[in-house]
């Protein structure tokens, strides 16, 4: 199958089994989307909402992160993965809104990656979710799956050649759902270490299935069943 092919396989599946997609991180407004996504670094979107869920109370503005310390933060926050660090990025994370962005979460990747805690995959989120800008975020799972599925060649190496092979082919109005289209699936069906080939849908276009199982469901027929 043919890398254009695949595209328009994989976006017509999705445009019409799942049409809505979006983040499972609970957030109000862009303020606490960013803190959330600072939060979620190497860690479970259920475990930061159950600590968000007791944060954003105490700390619902830029300003209330800027006026706060260290041992009053932690912990808040100290269930999440490397919580010492977080505790510090939020908190200058939430002087650098106040003092440099008039406390407005910034519309753009160059301005958001200025922020501490905020890389380039977080600010893809901030600007596709918020702004909906045609930005991909690339975390473990769009990773995965896309080289899975024979979006992105196999050799690609860092998240920001996914990410450019990603845009590059993917119509600019699907980008940002493309992005939880991959996220879900990699979290739910093509899981990391065993992949659920026999529940999923999308095997059609999957070049993992192609490569990897169906040459053994062919040899061996009785194991289809």
């Amino acid at each position: 199958m043919l890398k254009k092919e695949r595209y328009s396989a994989f976006i017509s599946y999705f445009s019409e089994n799942m049409p809505v997609a979006e983040t499972e991180l609970e957030y109000e407004n862009p303020f606490q989307l960013l803190v959330a996504v600072v939060l979620s670094a190497q860690c479970t979107d259920k475990r930061v909402n159950i600590v968000t869920r007791k944060l954003f109370p105490f700390f619902p503005t830029p300003e209330h992160l800027a006026s706060s310390n260290f041992d009053e933060l932690f912990p808040y926050i100290r269930s999440v993965s490397y919580p010492n660090n977080k505790t510090k990025h939020l908190l200058g994370l939430g002087k650098m809104l106040v003092e440099e962005f008039n406390s407005e979460v910034p519309s753009t990747v160059e301005e958001l990656i200025k922020l501490p805690g905020v890389g380039r995959k977080t600010a893809n989120v901030i600007t596709s979710v918020v702004f909906n800008q045609p930005n991909m975020a690339v975390d473990t799972h769009v990773f995965r799956v896309s080289k899975r599925l024979g979006l992105v060649p196999q050799k690609s190496k860092t998240p920001l050649e996914v990410e450019k092979q990603l845009v590059k082919f993917i119509p600019k109005q699907h980008i940002h759902i493309a992005h939880h289209w991959l996220i879900l699936q990699g979290r739910y069906v093509c899981l990391a270490r065993k992949p659920k080939c026999e529940e999923c849908k999308i095997t059609h276009f999957c070049r993992y299935y192609e490569k990897n199982v169906l040459p053994h469901s062919v040899e061996n027929p009785e194991k289809q069943g």
